[in-house]
């Protein structure tokens, strides 16, 4: 049996109400074909809970839209999901084609603040979000009970004469849940001991982010990362309307984990809706992803707070390194990373989430 609609109902019972389940979940695989997003393939996944999501396949199976009931959960900056031929990898022109939605991956080999690494120029957050998938698979299906919804595919970051990286990503969905999954394995194919360096920039927008929304967190300690982020210390962690001329503020935390090792971060948005209120959580494996970033920016425009989990902070690699946290993936080495991504939709639906956050910090 699988609850649908507010009833429970068996997977025989539904296909004889149904001519084809993508009335009820499915996927549809496209082209875009205008301006400077023309080439760019993308899927759109749907199912029966109100999630709808584009996972953009020339953008490193990144989640572009994404929408619960017809509520957008996430961010788009002006730039729109450009093709992948106009990276810029000097400097900031990362930001040129950064599309924001609801998860861009930042690395591989390196993520965060340009600087220069042993003599290695890195421009901003990495190459990865840029590279086109391969050997792509899309497919819905019964597994008992729960019809699940899936695009899967390949990133390869590499060079002659340097690194041989491999992210196999699996994006999903079920039926009847407002929930993505998203589950990464990064081999290093190569022969060479390579930095590795991940950040899942989720990048949340109105009308999760409004004024009156808050951060959600189990912190244990929270340090700003410059002045301006040391200026607003005291409300890093609660929002406002959008102020021009204002100044991207990032925070870096200690967070604690549930007795299964798992770390569930969110911001909610209780005044939605008249108070039944709306959120976005995410939740990941702390011992895979130790660190994680607050990214604030209330600008007119660029109106978005990111969370960001990862394997390292966001000051660059060079400053990594030389603080102890760079990793690294030795040849024939794997990392593996759950990722889960989910809609809080109602007032008890948020007190539930702030629980579990309340039992991972240790509080009752």
């Amino acid at each position: 049996m699988t609850k649908l609609f507010g009833s429970t109902i068996k997977s025989s019972e539904l296909r004889k109400r149904v001519g084809d389940m993508g009335q009820i979940a499915g996927y549809k695989r496209y082209e875009l074909r205008e301006g400077n997003t023309k080439g760019v393939e993308a899927v759109d996944i749907w199912n029966a809970a109100g999630l709808n999501f584009t996972v953009l396949v020339d953008r490193g199976l990144d989640i572009f839209s994404a929408s619960y009931c017809g509520r957008s959960l996430c961010w788009h900056s002006s730039t729109g999901p450009i093709a992948p031929s106009f990276y810029e990898p000097e400097g900031l022109g990362w930001l040129r084609g950064f599309q924001g939605g609801l998860l861009t991956t930042c690395g591989l080999t390196y993520a965060g603040a340009p600087c220069e690494d042993e003599g290695e120029p890195l421009g901003l957050h990495g190459r990865v979000s840029y590279i086109p998938a391969t050997q792509v698979e899309t497919g819905a299906q019964w597994v008992g009970d729960r019809y699940g919804v899936w695009v899967a595919g390949k990133i390869r970051e590499t060079r002659v004469f340097g690194a041989n990286l491999v992210v196999s990503r699996t994006v999903s969905t079920v039926m009847s849940e407002p929930r993505i999954f998203l589950h990464d394995i990064v081999d290093n194919e190569g022969f060479d001991r390579t930095p590795f360096m991940l950040v899942y920039h989720v990048n949340l927008g109105y009308p999760v982010v409004d004024s009156g929304s808050v951060l959600t967190v189990p912190v244990v300690s929270v340090e700003p990362r410059d002045e301006d982020a040391a200026a607003g210390f005291k409300t890093c962690r609660r929002f406002h309307k959008p102020r021009r001329g204002y100044a991207e503020k990032c925070y870096y935390y200690e967070l604690n984990a549930d007795p299964d090792g798992m770390v569930y971060a969110g911001v909610v948005n209780r005044k939605f809706d008249g108070g039944r209120g709306l959120g976005v959580y995410v939740k990941y494996r702390k011992d895979a992803l130790p660190h994680f970033v607050e990214w604030k920016m209330m600008g007119e425009g660029t109106y978005v707070v990111g969370l960001e989990p990862g394997n390292c902070l966001v000051s660059g690699r060079a400053t990594e390194r030389k603080e102890g946290r760079l990793e690294f993936l030795e040849p024939g080495q794997r990392a593996e990373i759950h990722l889960e991504l989910g809609v809080l939709a109602s007032r008890r639906e948020i007190a539930d989430f702030e629980k579990k956050v309340q039992n991972c910090a240790g509080k009752k």
